[in-house]
């Protein structure tokens, strides 16, 4: 039977314990959706892919350690969410397709190398800064965003990520005014995590030269030239990687336009 509750969820049990939640649509060859910062399983977006992959796929959705109704630890590590990732790939035969989304995609490729079960990996812009360093160091930037949800100031939290990320202030300004701004709100606890994931967000040139996965770097022809350059650099460092642009997008990318190119990788 074709499963179609994405509002149902079922739970994964991470290795120290943490249960995680996602959902499934479709049938056929397992795909898990790995969001971005930001990004847990009731995201529309999230939502989308879901409902144009399932036609080809059971395409789990799965909300990331400290989002939605997954489970949380008091102290943090990138190795537990790749365990998170890892429990849930094992909830669905061992061996899954993985799409992974801006920091997202940066924690697939950590599980990729870290040897996890992933069959194909597909990604949308890992946020590296290819040949560059940002303007706030990394210690910096956990440091703030750990006082600012420690003192309670959310909406604080979210700016200030999202001025990292390159919005301009007047565009933050407009998001808060925005019906999407809650849902950005409700997850800002975990900015930090997003931030640990992607280190000094340099390209870890020796860690995607272990994958041995086939590999499928997506961005937009409209994004930023670092966020390009980063996704053709990683189609190049992985072994059996390869790397493609696509027209008319950036980095809200529009899943009409994504799922056919994801659907043709995996399926390939």
């Amino acid at each position: 039977m074709t499963k179609s509750h994405l509002n149902q969820a079922a739970y994964a049990v991470s290795k120290d314990g943490t249960r995680i939640a996602y959902d499934t649509i479709g049938q056929g060859p397992a795909v898990i959706l790995a969001g971005g910062a930001f990004s847990y399983r009731k995201f529309p977006g999230l939502q989308k892919l879901a409902r144009l992959l399932a036609s080809d796929f059971t395409v789990v959705n799965y909300d990331r350690r400290g989002r939605g109704d997954s489970g949380d630890q008091k102290t943090y590590a990138i190795q537990r969410e790749i365990e998170d990732l890892e429990a849930v790939i094992g909830a669905h035969g061992g061996v899954a397709h993985v799409w992974g989304l801006s920091s997202g995609a940066a924690l697939a490729l950590a599980a990729a190398a870290s040897g996890v079960g992933i069959a194909k990996l597909a990604l949308y812009e890992p946020p590296y800064l290819a040949g560059g360093t940002g303007p706030v160091s990394p210690a910096e930037q956990r440091s703030q965003l750990e006082r600012l949800i420690s003192e309670g100031r959310r909406d604080e939290a979210v700016k200030y990520f999202l001025r990292l990320m390159g919005a301009p202030g007047f565009a933050v300004t407009m998001m808060r005014l925005m019906p999407f701004w809650p849902r950005l709100r409700a997850v800002a606890h975990t900015l930090p995590y997003d931030a640990a994931i992607m280190g000094d967000y340099s390209l870890p040139a020796a860690r995607l030269a272990s994958i041995g996965s086939p590999v499928l770097a997506v961005g937009g022809a409209k994004s930023p030239a670092a966020l390009r350059e980063a996704v053709r650099q990683v189609g190049l460092a992985v072994p059996h990687g390869e790397s493609r642009l696509l027209p008319g997008q950036n980095h809200n990318v529009s899943m009409d336009a994504l799922a056919p190119v994801l659907k043709s990788f995996f399926l390939a």
